[in-house]
């Protein structure tokens, strides 16, 4: 179905090659996972399936590519569109249309389907994805998740022989991602989809990949093959892949079920969990939020929050897509008016403060945080957070590098990929050290790397003082840096604690770890392989 044969591809004469040398066939009906630290071409072998490479970036294109025998150079991504359907890292950046379900609509009326074909694909799209009670909403009015099941839906509607997906569960709660992997799962074995996707949360998908392509970087050749051999020897790997290692179990365990077996004579040796788990004891208080209440027009997104945030805290703040966990960030950095209630962060009110201000007391990175970015190259949008935050010469950069390095200061922020936008962004708020860091979904687009270095990041914040309020569905970061998680639902607050009492009463919420180890309070590989050294 999708064939390169010494694929290569380079954005400019001078610029080191993104892809090379790769030769590899995707069957009909495989579903096929793209693995590989940040920038090392992901997104560009992606694009590449449809022709967006190079036919809409430019660039230098050598080898060839077909994908249900028709060669992606002679064919450009109108000519794909019948047979390829691409949902990118932004699924906003692809919506043409106002309501759900006009976009659900629109590429078929692009492919000239008759009117009755249009509307029964519709309602199946809608119940296939659970977008009914949404079917009329104005797409600017979805949560990041309803926004990512819209963008899969509209190119599902069409009936593509190959659906590529770009992160597709990045903006999904740990539920709603299930139901859209089972749903691509079942396209694949029932339809004969041929499903590519590229994700940086290994965890939720490898155990369903029939083969892996592995992107080392650096021009180094590409890796091939069935999702256990290329996970053996992957610098990316889950959890669960990282405890098989350190085990020395064989076959490497790729899902929960198969680890849990292999961990089943050492959970029956195991009574107590190791201690130590990182976190600093909390200090005085940073922000109080009291009988709190947000709408937006007729909609109420929270209603009746308390929640209080201390120094030397990371506060997880989990829930479903919608549930409101944005909303209470908006208010703690004054973005939303409360419409009952009060917030104050260091005794001030948020939204009574003038941004300049307001960065001293809270910053926040949020989920598209392009919004933060204006300048023109990285080397100048870190000048300006110096400049803008009184910090010297050379901090935001610093924290950059320490997030992604080797990254080129005259690049322009948009043509980083999205975790790289998302680092700079990061970097751009730390640079002002404010006593209240908010990060709304920080990790998505970011490798087990990036996320392992913001962990550090996120510790010595609290350990100087700081306090960290992250919103994420992000089970595994929740587990190795959250001191404390709180779950919100429907907008109100239903659980508040600390994270290991939370995550692992928490059947949606549970880390790996847990749910191998279960029902001892086992969060991270490293505690987990700390009972494999001293099981008693």
């Amino acid at each position: 179905m999708i064939r390169f044969e010494r694929a290569g591809f380079r954005y400019a004469e001078e610029a080191a090659p993104v892809l090379a040398e790769v030769d590899l066939e995707i069957d009909e009906g495989e579903l096929c996972l793209v693995v590989g630290r940040t920038g090392t071409g992901k997104s560009t072998l992606l694009r590449a399936v449809n022709g967006l490479v190079p036919h809409f970036t430019g660039g230098i294109w050598s080898g060839r590519l077909t994908v249900a025998g028709r060669d992606t150079r002679d064919h450009a991504p109108r000519d794909l569109a019948d047979v390829v359907g691409y949902v990118g890292q932004d699924p906003r950046a692809g919506f043409v249309t106002d309501l759900v379900e006009e976009e659900l609509a629109y590429g078929m009326e692009s492919l000239g389907l008759a009117p009755a074909v249009m509307r029964r694909r519709v309602e199946e799209t809608l119940d296939l994805l659970g977008l009914e009670a949404v079917r009329d909403r104005p797409l600017a009015t979805l949560s990041g998740g309803q926004a990512q099941r819209v963008a899969i839906g509209s190119v599902l509607a069409a009936h593509p022989r190959v659906l590529v997906l770009d992160e597709p569960t990045s903006a999904l709660d740990p539920v709603g991602a299930e139901d859209v992997l089972a749903i691509l799962q079942r396209l694949v074995h029932d339809l004969g989809l041929t499903v590519v996707l590229a994700e940086h949360r290994l965890e939720r998908v490898v155990h369903l990949a029939d083969s892996v392509v592995l992107l080392p970087g650096g021009g180094r050749p590409v890796a091939y093959g069935p999702a256990g051999t290329i996970m053996g020897d992957s610098p990316v790997a889950p959890p669960v892949v990282r405890l098989g290692q350190a085990a020395g179990w064989s076959p490497l365990p790729l899902s929960v079920r198969d680890a849990r077996r292999a961990a089943a004579p050492l959970r029956a040796r195991l009574t107590v969990a190791p201690s130590g788990r990182p976190g600093t004891g909390a200090g005085s208080a940073v922000a109080a939020v009291r009988g709190l209440a947000v709408r937006y027009g007729t909609v109420t997104a929270l209603r009746s929050v308390d929640l209080a945030v201390s120094r030397g805290e990371v506060v997880a703040l989990m829930g479903r897509n919608g549930a409101g966990k944005s909303s209470l960030l908006s208010a703690l950095v004054g973005l939303v008016r409360p419409a009952s209630g009060r917030v104050e962060v260091l005794g001030a009110v948020p939204h009574e403060l003038r941004a300049r201000a307001m960065v001293r007391h809270a910053g926040l990175v949020p989920q598209e945080p392009a919004d933060l970015l204006y300048a023109d190259t990285v080397a100048a949008e870190c000048r300006a957070a110096d400049r803008d935050m009184a910090a010297p010469e050379g901090t935001c950069r610093a924290l950059f590098d320490r997030l992604l390095p080797d990254v080129a200061g005259d690049l322009h922020p948009r043509d980083l990929s999205e975790g790289g936008r998302l680092c700079l962004a990061l970097a751009v708020i730390l640079t002002g050290r404010p006593p209240l860091v908010l990060l709304d979904e920080p990790t998505r687009g970011l490798d087990y790397a990036a996320k392992a270095r913001l962990v550090e990041i996120v510790r010595e914040l609290t350990e100087a003082g700081h306090a960290v309020v992250i919103a994420t569905h992000d089970v595994e970061l929740a587990a190795e840096v959250a001191t404390r998680a709180v779950v919100i639902a429907d907008g109100e607050v239903v659980a508040d604690g600390p994270t290991e009492e939370v995550l692992v009463s928490s059947p949606a919420f549970a880390p790996q770890m847990s749910k191998i180890f279960a029902p001892l309070p086992l969060l991270t590989v490293a505690q987990a392989t700390a009972a494999l050294r001293d099981p008693s």
